[in-house]
């Protein structure tokens, strides 16, 4: 099955429907790094990635990954070797910070957007993540933690995500 991002506030999952929060200047279909828009189309998603040190290993189908203090997601658009991957994080390479001292990161899942012929400067560090207020994202997706929480018990690893 598929998650389908219907509007700015609302995801849906077969007969779940969750609010959410998207993108501060809406969505579109060439994403720029940095415009602050979710792109739109059907992704894969990656795998789940969460703080230990905060959070229980939740109940998912997904391959887990644990945050670790010296990882990063690299929007680096002189690397052109690591620009929209996890990378050690280093002064070298520009990268959105994982390990964050908010909640936004807590748990998160890369949505698997300018991935696999990756174009620099395309956009990087899509993810659906948890928010508490529902304020407009970078260009990510966000969830509450309980319907985040939800989301996870029943997706799988071959799921995708339609962004309309």
């Amino acid at each position: 099955m598929t998650i389908v991002v219907k509007n700015k506030e609302t995801l849906i999952f077969g007969d779940f429907k969750f609010r959410c929060c998207v993108g501060k200047k809406g969505f579109i279909r060439n994403k720029e790094e940095g415009d602050k828009k979710t792109p739109t189309g059907i992704f894969k998603i990656g795998d789940l990635y969460y703080r230990k040190d905060k959070k229980l290993k939740p109940k998912t189908k997904l391959k887990i990954i644990e945050i670790k203090k010296n990882i990063g997601w690299c929007n680096d658009i002189n690397s052109k070797q690591y620009y929209n991957k996890p990378v050690e994080v280093s002064s070298k390479l520009k990268h959105e910070k994982l390990y964050r001292h908010d909640y936004k990161y807590d748990y998160f899942i890369p949505i698997k957007y300018n991935w696999n012929k990756t174009i620099i400067g395309k956009g990087s560090a899509i993810f659906i993540h948890l928010t508490k207020n529902y304020k407009p994202t970078a260009g990510c997706i966000a969830l509450s933690e309980k319907d985040f929480l939800i989301l996870i018990k029943l997706i799988k690893k071959n799921s995708y995500i339609k962004i309309l």
